[in-house]
């Protein structure tokens, strides 16, 4: 279905109900819009396409917003496939259409459609570029590395209206989270799991592109997912800006646990409802052998101290946890404070792995003292344990 966003600006994205993972990996319980905008002047200008898997619906959307018109230009701001998957379909269908990109994505667009014919079909935009459509004028910041090196953002400059590619996007179909974002909408839950698991690792690009993006006066912010935010903006740009600079979010301890038979669970939860019993302020508690782990990468993010308790195993750590470090490295998880509790029947072994994977990362300051478990929590154990939830709130 077409929505305007202005009477010149129209929406033609899709939601994907049917999709269980998005990237393959990411659990979307409330599916995934591909999101896709059209300007209709003088010249029109397509932005975005779609995922494969809804493209009859992209193509019916397309075909009600032109109506008896041809599109100028198609704008790719994002090569992933789920934003451009019709690309050599709209050069097939639309033989005078131009295609408006960056350099780079120009350079990937033949490893996505093998024997493109691109010759004098293409215009290459860098930082600072403009392209008038006639009272629209779409003006290129280039974005490289939120999240692929090839991202640019374009902002339309009559109706303040910013294209931000994947930046401030959202896990969830518009069918659940309403096509506009209102002020009461928990717009920040999936769009902070969206962030950290998509964006994380790329705070420094992020900053950048948020620097470009100071002063310029932007009434609705048009992402690739998820829904156009156009109330409170000072409030979602501020959460990218919190995020991206790796800042505390919110003031509370991040309990994650990894228990094979119980007896490190138990000695977590002992651990959060000390930490409660002094008063902090939040305790959030994860078991990750059975978590969605990229809700457990967003928690550790948005708290600013976290508490690791997990099991050994093979010599090691157990798995789940060993995991949830991987990604949490990968992301780039960075300036925290991070309490340890392991537990091994004969030789326990998950302290010295969790340290030494949190030596990988930056800025991790490993609290002291590391509680070791032996099988099942006992009574010695609480003082030792009620110490490190002092040493977490100090």
């Amino acid at each position: 279905m077409v929505k305007d966003i202005t009477t010149s600006v129209k929406f033609i994205g899709v939601d994907d109900l049917e999709i269980d993972l998005f990237e393959s990996q990411y659990a979307v319980p409330e599916g995934m819009s591909y999101n896709s905008y059209v300007i209709l002047d003088e010249r029109i200008a397509v932005l975005d396409t779609a995922d494969a898997r809804k493209g009859d619906d992209w193509k019916a959307n397309l075909a009600e917003a032109l109506g008896d018109r041809v599109p100028d230009y198609l704008v790719v701001h994002h090569m992933e496939p789920d934003h451009s998957a019709l690309i050599a379909w709209m050069l097939e269908t639309y033989p005078s259409v131009t295609l408006v990109a960056t350099a780079a994505a120009l350079k990937m667009l033949p490893q996505f459609f093998e024997g493109i014919a691109l010759e004098g079909r293409t215009l290459a935009v860098k930082e600072g570029d403009a392209l008038s459509l006639g009272a629209h004028t779409l003006r290129f910041s280039l974005a490289p590395m939120v999240h692929w090196p090839e991202v640019m953002v374009s902002y339309e400059s009559s109706e303040r209206l910013l294209f931000s590619a994947d930046a401030f996007g959202r896990f969830g179909a518009m069918a659940h989270t309403g096509f506009l974002v209102s002020e009461d909408d928990d717009w920040a839950c999936e769009a902070r799991r969206y962030y950290f698991n998509i964006c994380g690792k790329y705070g420094v690009q992020v900053q950048n592109l948020l620097k470009k993006l100071d002063g310029v006066d932007i009434a609705m912010i048009c992402p690739l997912h998820g829904p156009i935010l156009n109330e409170n903006l000072g409030y979602h740009l501020g959460l990218y800006q919190t995020w991206s600079r790796y800042e505390v979010e919110t003031e509370g301890v991040f309990v994650a646990y990894a228990s094979i038979h119980g007896g490190t669970a138990a000695a977590a939860e002992r651990l959060a409802d000390l930490l409660r019993e002094k008063g902090c302020p939040k305790v959030a508690v994860a078991d990750i052998t059975r978590s969605d782990l990229a809700e457990c990468v967003e928690d550790a993010f948005r708290y600013g101290r976290m508490v690791l308790a997990a099991s050994s195993y093979d010599a090691g750590v157990f798995t789940p946890m060993h995991d949830f470090l991987y990604r949490l490295q990968a992301k780039g998880y960075q300036q925290r404070k991070v309490g340890l509790v392991e537990n091994g029947s004969w030789a326990p072994s998950a302290g010295r792995v969790m340290k030494e994977m949190l030596g990988a990362m930056k800025g991790i300051t490993v609290v002291e003292p590391l509680v070791t478990i032996r099988s099942r929590m006992h009574a010695e154990d609480v003082p030792r344990l009620a110490a490190l939830a002092e040493a977490m709130l100090a």
